[in-house]
Order: C-alpha cells, then structure tokens, then sequence
C-alpha cells in the first residue's frame, strides 16, 4: 500500500471515530431531565416551571418521578399539575428560616413534588409543570435534585452539580438560573406545546446541536490534515 493511501486511511479513521464520539455525547446531553425556561428573574411571581423527563431505557417505562425542591433558598406557594394518568403529590417541610413576604411569614415550603400512575415509554418524554407563587431572591440559582424511577426497579439520580470550570457530569441536576430582576434574558416561554404532552425524545437540545456541529468541524479538520499530509508527502519524493 502506498504511503499516500495509508495517510488518507490512518486520517479518515481517526476522524470517523473522533466525530462519532462527539455526536455521541451529543445524544447523551439531549437526554438529560431539564427544567425550563432555563432562567427567571430574582423575586419572580405566578409562574410556570416545566421539568422535562425523557425516557432513556430500551425496554423499561419510567413510572415515577421526584423532584426536589431547595428549602434553604425555598420557591413559595408550589403546585404540582396532574395530567395524562400522572398524580401529582407536593411534600411540605418546616423552614429553618422563615420567608417575610407582604402576605406574612412563610413557615412551610415545598421539598418535594412525586408524581405517581403515569407511564413513558421508551423514545418519549413527559413535560411536567410546576406552578409557583414566588421565587427567592437571595440566590443566583436552584438546583432541582430529581430521581427518575423505572418499570424494572431502576433509579437514575439526576442530583450531580458541575463546578466552575468543569465538565458536565454525566447525571446533572436540573438548574435554573436566577437574574436581576427585570433583565430582558431572564423569563422565556416554557417549551413549545406538543400533541399531548407525549412526543419522541429524538429532538437534541441546544447543547446537542453545538455537539453535533463540533462532530463536522471536527471532520473537516481531519479532511484538511489528510490532503496537507498527502502533499507533503509528494514534495519529500520530488
């Protein structure tokens, strides 16, 4: 074989594997739970929280999702929407500090919402909206713990937070981040309706996209090597 061929095999593979992870990881990212919009303004009142809930088992249905909610920075007057066969359960815990607002002092917050009954099936993912009466202001985020449980006994903990700097870990926890109040990229629309609440979980989200043109970059980049090994290689034998 000549050294020409090698180089434009040897090039052509590593770049295939190299894209093929990329995009991957990309599929990976699209099925994280998340919760949206994906940002609110400090003190926000009357609002809509939606967690997104895709099923990432082949042969097993999630039957059971929790999410909990931060107590020491606590989202006041939470309720749970039931929908599609789903009961939705809100858990209260006393506040170690209590919550001055202009209807009083809050003692109790919401801890936890369980929803019970439903089903998704394999490819699907299930929208689950949380009303609030108020967000807090004293933090920049919440980070919504949440587990995921399926027909066949297993657990997934989305409960992992990234630190400054680091990658995404591999189950994070759904966050959303908290902005000055009236900064225009605070509150978006929550997610576009869909026939139902039901709909495949074939779409990636913004993090999959940017994963999946990185994957072409990356092809490109391994084309470009190839032809400029491809010429160096013919100038050494000139």
């Amino acid at each position: 074989m000549s050294t020409t061929r090698l180089t434009l095999r040897r090039a052509a593979t590593v770049t295939a594997l190299t894209a093929a992870s990329v995009l991957a990881a990309a599929g990976a990212a699209a099925a994280h739970v998340t919760v949206h919009p994906e940002s609110y303004a400090k003190g926000a009142t009357d609002g809509l929280l939606t967690f997104r809930v895709p099923n990432e088992e082949d042969t097993a249905a999630t039957t059971k999702v929790q999410v909990y909610l931060p107590t020491d920075h606590p989202v006041l007057g939470v309720l749970g929407t039931p929908h599609d066969g789903w009961t939705a359960k809100v858990t209260t815990t006393k506040l170690k500090t209590p919550v001055k607002t202009d209807d009083g002092t809050i003692t109790e917050a919401a801890s936890e919402i369980t929803w019970t009954g439903g089903k998704i099936a394999a490819g699907q993912f299930e929208d689950f909206d949380v009303a609030f009466g108020q967000l807090p202001e004293d933090t920049d985020q919440l980070t919504f713990k949440t587990l995921q449980t399926y027909s066949d006994g297993k657990v997934v903990r989305w409960i992992e937070q990234a630190q400054s700097g680091d990658d995404e870990p591999e189950n994070p926890a759904p966050t959303l981040k908290l902005t000055a109040a009236g900064d225009q990229a605070a509150a978006s629309s929550a997610p576009a309706a869909t026939t139902g609440t039901k709909a495949t979980a074939t779409a990636a989200d913004s993090t999959a996209r940017g994963l999946g043109i990185a994957g072409l970059i990356v092809g490109v980049l391994g084309l470009t090597a190839a032809a400029f090994a491809v010429v160096r290689t013919r100038g050494a034998r000139s």
